[in-house]
C-alpha cells in the first residue's frame, strides 16, 4: 500500500493498549497487525472474533476495507479490544450512517476500566498485610 492512497483512520483503546487502525477502501478484508497477518498477532479464536466483531455486525463492510493496525501497549486480550474500539471508530469515518448500530453494540464507548492504584500501607491496591493477632 502507497502512502498516497486514502484510508479512514481510527483510533482504539482498552487498559494501556492502543490501536492505530487503517481501513483502507477496495480491499478484500484482509488484516494486518503490527506486521503480522491477523491469526498470527492474534492467535486464541476468543481475540479473533472480539476483535472482528464490528464486521459481523456490518457483514457489508466485511469485504470492503482492508484493515492495517499497529497496537502497542498492555497485553494481547486488551490489544483485541483496542482493535475492535479502533475499527468502529474508523468505520464511522467512512459511513456516518453506521452510528446508530455500532452504538447500539457498544462498539464506539470507551471501555474505561484500568487497573486500581496501590494504596500506601497495602500490598496491593486493596490486600493488606496478614494479620497477627500475637
Amino acid at each position: 500500500m502507497t502512502t498516497g492512497e486514502s484510508y479512514y483512520y481510527g483510533t482504539g483503546k482498552r487498559k494501556n493498549a492502543i490501536a492505530r487502525v487503517r481501513l483502507y477502501p477496495g480491499g478484500t478484508g484482509t488484516m494486518v497487525i503490527n506486521g503480522k497477518s491477523f491469526e498470527e498477532a492474534l492467535p486464541w479464536l476468543d481475540w479473533q472474533k472480539r476483535a472482528s466483531k464490528p464486521f459481523d455486525v456490518i457483514p457489508e463492510a466485511a469485504n470492503r476495507f482492508n484493515v492495517v493496525a499497529k497496537i502497542e501497549g498492555g497485553g494481547i486480550s486488551a490489544w483485541a479490544d483496542a482493535l475492535r474500539h479502533g475499527i468502529a471508530r474508523a468505520l464511522l469515518l467512512a459511513d456516518p450512517s453506521l452510528k446508530p448500530q455500532l452504538r447500539r453494540n457498544g462498539f464506539l464507548t470507551r471501555d474505561s476500566r484500568i487497573k486500581e492504584s496501590k494504596k500506601y500501607g497495602l500490598k496491593r491496591a486493596r490486600r493488606a498485610p496478614q494479620y497477627t493477632k500475637r
